[in-house]
């Protein structure tokens, strides 16, 4: 059964070296060296052997939105197992809700504009989505290595902004403490202007991950 909200956040607080954004709008933490380089190197050359172009939900018309790559990773790879396992284990996080391990790579002029994680409950796209796993709860993600320039996550209702290091992770809740989306989680994945930007990304889903 998933923890609540409150338990996730109390279980993520309480590790070692890490840090809870202040602020009442969202819930967000950050972990350096969650990752280490021999780790984050080798979901690199998984990432750029499996890549694709990245897709959105609820298309707005704007090609540009978001024009990463996205590899969809192997859960039977020993490496992404482990990685898996460590993301449930650090955050309390039930593995059964967990959607399948995603890595993404922006290459210069690359970005993902402001969006948040969770599908919009009137969107076009929201029953084809969320009909068997129910929405997204939390996102756990994790930088592969740092940019040379640009490539920073900023959230935006919060004006916070979290720059690329390698290894270092983000989680934070996509609901408010009533369960309902919250918009004060949106959030941009700026251009990249310099080098390459790695990361990879976990959701977990309100209901276990039946697809």
């Amino acid at each position: 059964m998933q923890s609540t909200d409150t338990d996730i956040a109390a279980t993520i607080a309480g590790r070692p070296g890490v840090q809870r954004v202040p602020s009442p709008k969202l819930t967000l933490f950050i972990a350096r060296a969650f990752l280490t380089p021999a780790e984050c190197t080798e979901l690199v050359a998984l990432i750029d052997a499996g890549r694709r172009p990245s897709t959105v939900a609820d298309y707005n018309g704007d090609n540009a939105f978001r024009t990463s790559e996205t590899c969809d990773l192997d859960g039977a790879n020993p490496a992404v197992a482990a990685v898996e396992a460590r993301i449930a284990a650090f955050t309390g996080l039930d593995p059964k809700h967990g959607e399948p391990l995603q890595g993404q790579r922006y290459a210069i002029g690359q970005e993902f504009k402001a969006h948040t994680d969770y599908f919009e409950p009137d969107g076009p796209d929201f029953a084809r989505f969320c009909s068997v796993a129910g929405n997204r709860s939390w996102t756990v993600m994790v930088y592969l290595n740092e940019t040379e320039a640009g490539g920073a996550t900023r959230f935006k209702a919060i004006d916070k902004i979290v720059q690329p290091e390698t290894g270092k992770l983000l989680a934070w809740n996509n609901r408010r403490p009533d369960l309902t989306p919250n918009p004060s989680t949106i959030h941009h994945g700026m251009k990249v202007r310099a080098g390459t930007k790695y990361v990879i990304t976990k959701w977990f889903r309100e209901r276990p991950w039946g697809w």
